[in-house]
Parts: C-alpha cells; structure tokens; sequence
C-alpha cells in the first residue's frame, strides 16, 4: 500500500491545484489511486469475509483499461489474507457450502474467455471449475449442496463470423442482430473439461437466476430480448421446475424489476420491484407465496426505497437496507408482519451488499462515509465494526465538513442535498459553488463518500469551493410519489429546484452568487446544459458529461426509449413537438452567456453522443464559448484510467479558469500528459 507521501507525490507538478500537496489533501493525482471494496460474501460459519477489492491502473504506467478486481479474504478482527491480486478480474463470488472453497469469476492463465474457477479458502492456487466452448460464463449461482450450477451464458460465437468480417461482411442490423443469453445446468461431477452444455427451453433472454432451497426448483428472471428497455420495463420473474425445465409459476409484478431471492424454508421469495409501471426505481419490497404466486407489498407506504435484501437462516425473517434521504438503514422484517427492526441506524454508514452467514452469527455488507469509499463492514448483534482499509492514506488527509440541509422550495415541495463546504471554511467570507447534479432522475445523492473523476466532493472543497449535491424533486429516497414529481415536466420545476436550492446557499452567506458553476452527467448532464442555456443568468460555467441537448432528438437515438415514455415524459414527442422542443437546452442557445464545457463517450447507447453534437454545435455557430471533447472507447460514463483522469483535470481547470480566474478565454485544449509521463519515466 503506498503511503500518503508516496501518492501526494504523484501529483507534483502537473497542475497547479494538485501542488498543494504538503496539506494533504486531495488531489486529482492521488484520487486516481483510490481503492474501494466491491463485493463481500460472509463464510458459512462467520468467521470470514471474502471481498473483492476495485484496485485502479496506475496512469502514465500501466497499459489503460478498467479497474483491476482483486480477492482478499479478512477476519473478524480486521486481518487480511490477499488471495488474488494484481492485474486479474475477480467477479461474483461465493462460498461453498461447507466453507472450503471460494468460487469466482475470471479470466486467467491465458482465458480467452471468462470461465468459473474454485480456490481453497485456505490458500493455494486457483483451479478452473467450468469453462464452456468458445463463449463466456457471464453468472452463475450453485444449489445448496454444491453439486449443480446454474450458468447464464450466450451461445459459442461461430468461427466464420470472424472470417466473414475479414472479408468485408459487417453489416449491422439495429436491435435485430442481437445474441441471446440462456440457461444451462451442469453437474459438477461432470465438469472437468471445456463443456458444451445443452441450452434450456426458455425462449426469452434470461438476465438471472437462483436455487430453490430444496434443488427442486429454479428461481428464473427473464425479459423478451437483449435489448436494455426490455430489462428495465419488461422483466418478470418464474418459478421453473428443475426435472421437466417448465414454468410452474411466475409472478405478477408491473414496471421495473429488481433482485429477488428465497427464504430458507422455500415458502416464500422477496422480491425488489416498482409500485406501478410508472414508478421510476426498483425500491419496493414484495412478498411472494411460491406455492401460490400471490405478490403482495412488504412495506407499504415506506418512504424511501429499499436497495438490498438478504435472508436470515433460523426463522423466516428478510435483512434489508433502505435508503431514506441521504442516508441508509439496515433493517429487518418477518415474513408475517409489515413494521420493521433497525438494525443500524441511518448516519453511521451508507450500506450496500448484505451477506449473513449460515448461523445468522454475522452479517457481511460493505459500506461508505464522508471520509473513506466503501469498505467492509461486519455485523454482530448491535455492534458494527469496520474490517477494511484499502486507502490508509486518507487516515492522514483533512476532509472538508459536509452535511445534509433541507429547504422549501418556492412552491413549498422539500428539497435538499449534501454540503461539502470549503476546506477551512471561514464563517462570512463567501466562496465559489460548483454544483454537482446526479443522473438517473430516479437517484439520490448519499451523506456518504461522494468524491469521484466527474464529482467534486473533497477535490474541489481542498481547492477553495464549496461542493453541493442537489436532491431535486423526482429524486429517490423519500417514497415513490415524490420520486415520480418530475414526471411529465422536463426541465421544469425539477430544475426551478437547483436555482432555489443555489439562492439558498447565497442567502446564507456561505456562496458567491456571481460565481457559481454546474455539472453533471447523463440527466445531470441536461441539468448542466440547461443551466447554461435557459438559466444562464444564474450558472457562471458550465460542464456538461453525457448529456441532453435535445429532447426530440434524444428519444429517436436512446436505447431506453420505453423507460423514458413510462417513467420521465409520460407521453410521446409526436403528441406535442413544440412542447419538447422547448424543454431543450438548443432552443435556449441565443440567450446563453455560460461558457460550456462538453464531455462524453463516443460509444454511449444511452445517450448518443450526437446529443453533445447538436449542442456544441448550436453554441458555435452562434458565437458562444465552447467546447467538445470526446472519449473513444467509452459509454455512458468514463469507465477507464486515462480517461477518468484526463476528465478530472479537465473539469477542474474549467471550473477554476471562468469562477476563480479571470475567464477571458478560454484555457488551452492540451493537458500536460506528455510532460507528466515523461516525468513520470524520469522518476
């Protein structure tokens, strides 16, 4: 683990705000190095935790890509064991049965493709359980006692394929040419060789699957084809008998579908799902009967959404976390009743990734504050203790203060978020805001850790800013009627909401009003470039990440069209163009006055990167400040090293040229990469 001054250093030189790293705090360099715990799975006895830690590429060193996943076992008293480190991919683990082994996903010793692999828990070399012909493992899941294993996987790519392309064949047919993904059910005993399993008869693309406890019966999520508006609004899941591969029952549920799991004796599934097929989110909890198939809400009228599930083993009883406001509880609930158990409460962490253990001894969830991103935490009766620390250099860094504040927006609906205030905050003296909207709309921003490549947070409260992560009306976190206030009002009041919530922060002193910036990506992206078109007069700068320019436009090239009919617009634009036109950041370009920054992936399906086209070049034309830079390889978010990087820089020094400088014009295209990797070679 590199030691704080060894990852300050990293910064040294290579832009102005990250030379202020003998105050250790934190800079755009070291914040490139940040580690975070993503998957934790409890041993059946509870006496250990089996994690993956998400490790990032070194920049200006190693070959660009995605987070490296590592496999790390640690005690109940905090002491790790690296099992599988270094440059690997571990995903989706799981215990065995009796606790002897770790089973996970990967690609190693020359895989072509990912395959399942076993390591004893307590050491030794990994070994290759199943791999399949030409084709990838993409989940699987193992009944109880170990002796089968549900694979979820597409179909062995045909060689003349590649042979075709070679020869010039690679027409593409829209949504039409896409690959299945099937069912398969192995015997263990039997896998010791590449397989060539035989595909279940389920004729619709199947996302997920689970045991029953018995090994009778297969828990199945499907949805009708490959296509990602078909998984958010069209999924359903089934009970499938094992011996005959039939559906025996499926369960009724409407909108949006989420995780579902069995209890122990098999009576019953929980299941994550939407109210109705308007609802945005999947933050309602169900009961299911599986004799029956009777579906029927757990928790009525809770006021928040539900994130995560987990069954205990003795009695029929469900852990749960819920998210309510910008905080997160773990509870717990019996199958016949309606109230719940805290079992944390909110402000000690933001949880994610329940695991109990065989004995319901020790329950396993990761989880994030304000000072560290997600670490592995373990639970025992009332007492939580943190396990984990994959960034010690943060024990020495100063963290800005940060809170939650709430306030009446002008027609009287609460609104809110989270303050980072500047570091050092001086009662009085006033500071520049950046403004930094989350996506979804159907999301919140947690009272947790909130620093990231495209999120100021700690970054820009050590540079003098203050940092505010607006939750606007349609936000998750207070019910499904507050979440759903957005609908059928694009830019609307929802937007009206950042202004308010702006003016809030000048009214009480603490912000600038004459320098204020915005961003954000995706819907947080449109926020951006609505801020610098139609509410110019209140956004001094301007970045805008993924975003939308162009509401008609965008619903013709988006691959989530239905979701977007169902749970944003409620109509369609051919009902009333005008309408849609007018909720778009182009029609507002003449009047705009706020230099504008664009980001986005060139390969984004969820938003066309064309999106950022027609903005930027709307702005051009019309002679305002403007920029465009695109990211090759990337989707709808910057999912690798360089570009993650090279997109911190950038908004900051975007941020820092037109609300702290002088802003006449516009900084320089380049970014000293060439200089810091030479730099980095000589050192």
């Amino acid at each position: 683990m590199k030691s704080i001054k060894q990852a300050l250093a990293l910064g040294l030189g290579l832009l102005s705000y990250s030379a202020i790293a003998a105050d250790k705090t934190i800079t755009a360099e070291n914040l490139a190095t940040l580690q975070s715990v993503g998957q934790v799975q409890v041993s059946p006895d509870g006496e250990s935790i089996a994690f993956t830690r998400s490790v990032p590429r070194e920049i200006y060193v190693e070959k660009d890509g995605k987070n490296w996943g590592e496999l790390y076992i640690v005690d109940d008293e905090g002491v790790e064991r690296p099992f599988i480190t270094g440059k690997v991919n571990i995903r989706n683990i799981q215990w065995s049965h009796d606790g002897a082994f770790i089973y996970f996903l990967a690609k190693m010793k020359g895989d072509k493709y990912t395959a399942l692999y076993q390591i004893a828990s307590d050491g030794g070399q990994a070994q290759k359980l199943i791999g399949l012909k030409n084709t990838s493992v993409n989940y699987y899941t193992l009944s109880e006692d170990n002796k089968h294993v549900a694979i979820l996987a597409k179909k062995a790519k045909d060689k003349s394929i590649k042979k075709l392309k070679d020869l010039g064949f690679k027409a593409e047919v829209y949504e039409e040419d896409l690959t299945n993904q099937f069912l398969y059910v192995v015997d263990l005993a039997k896998a010791d060789k590449p397989l060539t399993p035989t595909a279940w008869d389920i004729k619709d693309y199947v996302s997920d699957v689970h045991f029953s406890p018995s090994g009778k019966n297969l828990l199945v999520k499907t949805q009708p084809s490959a296509l990602i508006d078909d998984k958010y609004m069209r999924s359903q899941w089934h009970l499938v008998d094992i011996d005959n591969q039939k559906v025996t029952t499926s369960f009724a549920t409407e909108g949006k579908l989420g995780a579902a799991e069995f209890s122990h004796d098999g009576k019953y599934i929980a299941i994550l799902g939407a109210q109705d097929k308007h609802d945005p989110a999947t933050g309602r909890l169900y009961i299911a009967e599986t004799k029956t198939g009777k579906v029927k809400e757990w928790l009525p009228n809770f006021m928040g959404h539900v994130s995560d599930i987990e069954w205990a083993n003795k009695r029929n009883e469900l852990y749960f976390i819920g998210n309510i406001g910008t905080q997160s509880i773990v509870a717990k609930i019996k199958a016949s009743l309606t109230n719940y158990k805290t079992v944390v409460k909110g402000g000690k962490f933001i949880a994610g990734n329940l695991s109990i253990s065989d004995s319901d001894k020790t329950v396993a969830l990761k989880g994030n504050t304000a000072m560290h991103p997600n670490e592995v935490f373990m639970l025992r009766g009332k007492k939580t203790t943190r396990l984990t620390d994959s960034n010690e250099w943060l024990n020495d860094v100063k963290f800005a203060k940060q809170e939650s504040i709430t306030i009446k927006a002008r027609d009287g609906i609460e609104i809110g978020g989270v303050l980072v205030y500047p570091l050092d905050h001086e009662e009085g003296k006033r500071y520049p805001l950046i403004m930094s909207v989350h996506g979804g709309p159907e999301s919140h921003d947690k009272d947790g850790w909130l620093t990231a490549y495209s999120r100021p947070g700690q970054l820009g409260a050590a540079n003098g800013y203050a940092v505010f992560y607006p939750n606007y009306r349609g936000s998750t976190g207070k019910g499904v009627d507050y979440s759903k206030l957005g609908q059928n009002d694009y830019a609307g009041k929802e937007f009206d909401d950042l202004v308010d919530l702006k003016n809030h922060l000048v009214n009480i002193g603490l912000v600038d009003m004459k320098k204020v910036g915005i961003t954000g990506g995706s819907y947080g992206g449109y926020a951006s470039a609505w801020g610098a078109t139609k509410l110019t007069e209140h956004f001094a700068a301007s970045v805008m990440f993924v975003g939308i320019s162009n509401q008609l436009s965008k619903f013709g090239t988006t691959d989530i069209s239905n979701e977007m009919h169902l749970v944003h617009a409620r109509s369609y634009p051919w009902e009333k163009w005008q309408w849609y036109l007018e909720r778009s950041p182009i029609y507002w370009v003449g009047q705009s006055k706020t230099p504008l920054l664009i980001m986005h992936g060139k390969e984004d399906p969820r938003v066309h990167p064309s999106q950022s086209m027609e903005l930027y070049r709307y702005m051009k034309v019309r002679g305002k400040t403007v920029r465009l830079v695109y990211y090759p390889g990337e989707g709808h978010g910057n999912r690798k090293a360089a570009a993650k990087y090279d997109y911190s820089l950038r908004l900051m020094r975007w941020m820092d040229h037109y609300l702290k400088n002088d802003g006449k014009e516009m900084p320089a295209h380049e970014l000293p990469h060439a200089d810091n990797l030479k730099a980095k070679k000589e050192s």
